[in-house]
């Protein structure tokens, strides 16, 4: 070889090397972010500390699930989150002891002693609701909100005010709620240990409080706040703390998007639908008429959407019903309507009591596909026997475990939130 050709040898296996080397200078560094990230350890929200932030979505596509296909590479199985979630309304116990486990929580406005908790949530509501007066029609009373701690599903800053405020005083905030591409929450407290209120627009203009925070929702199914809103949203609180002369506590925001991250992993794995299709044996349609009767005769209700809702006792909606075909059910066109199906669909980490609910809605399933003379099936047409039924269920008895264990039930306050 010529000395040009072994020079160019030596240059490419030179800048080949660099590659490498920085490739791994980036892996390690993002190797100790992540681990930065799950040795935080983060005090309550209502300690007057400061929580955990939001983060970048790994946008994995959430889509509806096959019913008869379980994912082998699908693993439930999560890295710790540092989630203990802690779900505060005041009124608490006086004392819950030997429950086995290793932490001590303890609200400015609980009882003295709580202790040895064996879950990593804990509900706490007032012994009796607050005083109320009377409310004109365009206001709404006073609720206690559920707050969480460690920052795991908002990102939350803390006001300092050094006189108390009135809702009055708060109207450009909570008009701003909406420019951060997630929920946000006003909260507050009448008085340093008790209770807090959400503050909406529609809350009494007359009440003053005397503590703050605004939360800002880190992870939905759209996917994580970036890191560009959250530093918004912390110089909009900035200067509004400043304008009614207060201090805000804003946690890092570099640490906040890392722990979103992993929230959202997290709830990418967990965020799955079931359906069940019942379409026809021989190829022929379905009239809108028939769909309907049946459909109201088994509980379902037309509603918003283009859907029949099946309702709980309590008005939670269970599971859907709705077309197979793109077009929608509509009260104005059911007369009219023929299709080769319907679809059951069950929106698994949002319904409490998944087992019980799947068996329901594939009871369901099977009086629709005799009736309406069908065929159960899944997205791929193929026909659903009982051990695919028995499978699927177990699926979603395991998802719902693990949201479980990680603090976030299916159906309950905090995996709606998340879920929506």
């Amino acid at each position: 070889m010529s000395d040009l050709q072994i020079s160019l040898i030596i240059v490419g296996i030179f800048i080949i090397g660099c590659v490498v080397f920085y490739n791994w200078m980036q892996q390690r560094r993002c190797e100790r972010n992540t681990e930065k990230a799950f040795k935080n350890k983060y005090e309550d929200v209502l300690l007057e500390t400061e929580e955990i932030k939001e983060v970048e979505r790994f946008e994995p596509i959430r889509s509806r699930v096959e019913p008869t296909i379980v994912r082998s590479d699908n693993k439930l199985e999560q890295k710790n989150l540092n989630t203990t979630t802690e779900i505060v309304e005041p009124d608490s116990k006086p004392e819950q002891e030997n429950l086995n486990t290793t932490t001590e929580i303890v609200e400015p406005d609980s009882k003295p002693e709580q202790k040895n908790l064996n879950t990593t949530t804990e509900i706490v509501e007032p012994d009796s609701k607050p005083e109320q007066k009377d409310l004109n029609t365009t206001t709404e009373p006073a609720k206690p909100a559920k707050v969480y701690s460690n920052g795991v599903v908002d990102y939350v800053v803390s006001i300092q005010l050094k006189s108390p405020v009135t809702v009055s005083s708060l109207t450009e905030i909570l008009e701003k709620k909406v420019d951060f591409g997630k929920p946000v929450r006003l909260l507050g407290q009448k008085e340093i240990g008790s209770y807090w209120e959400e503050i909406t627009l529609k809350s009494r203009s007359d009440i003053d409080y005397t503590v703050l925070r605004v939360c800002l929702q880190l992870v939905d199914r759209s996917g994580p706040v970036s890191e560009v809103d959250l530093s918004k949203f912390c110089d909009m609180v900035r200067n509004f703390a400043e304008s009614i002369n207060a201090d805000a506590d804003t946690p890092d925001i570099e640490e906040a998007y890392s722990q979103a991250v992993l929230l959202d992993q997290f709830c990418a794995e967990v965020d799955v639908m079931i359906g069940i299709n019942v379409i026809s044996k021989d190829g022929g349609a379905f009239t809108g008429t028939k769909i309907r009767s049946l459909a109201e005769a088994s509980g379902f209700k037309l509603e918003g959407g283009g859907v029949f809702n099946f309702r709980e006792e309590n008005e939670d909606t269970t599971f859907t019903l709705q077309n197979y075909e793109p077009a929608p059910f509509m009260p104005d066109n059911m007369r009219t309507l023929t299709t080769n199906g319907v679809t059951f669909l069950f929106d698994v980490p949002r319904i409490k009591n998944g087992e019980r609910v799947f068996d329901q809605m594939t009871r369901l399933s099977e009086v629709f596909a005799t009736t309406l003379g069908g065929i159960m099936v899944d997205d791929n047409r193929v026909p659903l026997n009982d051990s695919g039924l028995e499978r699927i269920k177990h699926k979603v008895s395991e998802i719902q475990a693990v949201m479980k264990l990680r603090d976030f039930p299916a159906g309950h306050e905090i995996a709606l939130r998340l879920f929506v």
